[in-house]
């Protein structure tokens, strides 16, 4: 059985990939960003999951939650489920706060990031991105950043399971009541990536929506691009990978 971090787990995908998790016998970290919201988290806890807040629009929390997680038992995986959808909180939380436990985390050897299907509409320009969300972001640009992070992890640590994850327009806080797509199908993949142990869960580097392999966006394969991004993302934060 693996430990698996499932960040943003109070509600949604998370709390759906979670649950899914403890019910297959794995051990599990919750992540929720304030007290309040991880007092909810209570029913998961008591099957025995343990819990980390933070609230990852703060880059030194962040950094607080890694080193409460590298001095706790190793981690096997992380799922990178936490996220926001508009506003000034959408590049700390989407992408900086990702890049900064995949740079400070120690041991995890496979890593899901989610992505989304509005990556592919998501500009490959780094000039003039706010990282530090002064401004409201670009939800599409987020995902495309985040997409290409996970690629550019899977190129340069080949000894992690690095993938990104489209879970779908899902009913959550975040899709809305009528979002079309499968709830249940929108977190089974990132649970198969994070524990499976069947061939194709083994891969890495990939982009998937529904346990089906696609082609992202050309920029996420971009090594160029990577290399700029994961440059520009070191020198915000004073970390690199």
């Amino acid at each position: 059985m693996s430990r698996i971090l499932v960040t943003g787990s109070a509600d949604g995908l998370g709390r759906a990939a979670a649950d899914s998790l403890l019910s297959a016998g794995h051990g599990v970290v919750l992540h929720a960003r304030n007290r309040q919201r991880a007092a909810s988290l209570g029913p998961l806890a008591d099957r025995g999951a343990d819990i980390v807040v933070g609230d990852f629009t703060d880059r030194e929390a962040v950094r607080r939650v890694a080193a409460e997680l590298n001095d706790a038992e190793p981690l096997d995986a992380v799922i990178h489920n936490a996220g926001v959808r508009s506003g000034p909180a959408v590049m700390p939380v989407n992408v900086v706060a990702p890049y900064l436990l995949t740079g400070l985390l120690r041991g995890p050897r496979r890593l899901v990031y989610l992505s989304s299907g509005s990556h592919f509409g998501g500009r490959p320009a780094l000039d003039g991105v706010d990282w530090r969300g002064k401004s409201a972001g670009s939800y599409s640009d987020s995902k495309l950043f985040v997409t290409a992070l996970a690629a550019a992890v899977a190129r340069l640590r080949p000894e992690v399971l690095s993938n990104a994850v489209d879970p779908g327009w899902v009913p959550t806080r975040m899709g809305g009541p009528n979002a079309p797509d499968d709830l249940q199908l929108g977190h089974e993949t990132q649970e198969w990536l994070a524990a499976g142990d069947d061939p194709e869960a083994l891969t890495t580097g990939g982009y998937w929506y529904h346990r089906r392999r696609l082609p992202p966006h050309r920029a996420v394969h971009d090594e160029a691009f990577q290399d700029r991004l994961l440059r520009t993302l070191a020198e915000e934060t004073g970390t690199a990978l």
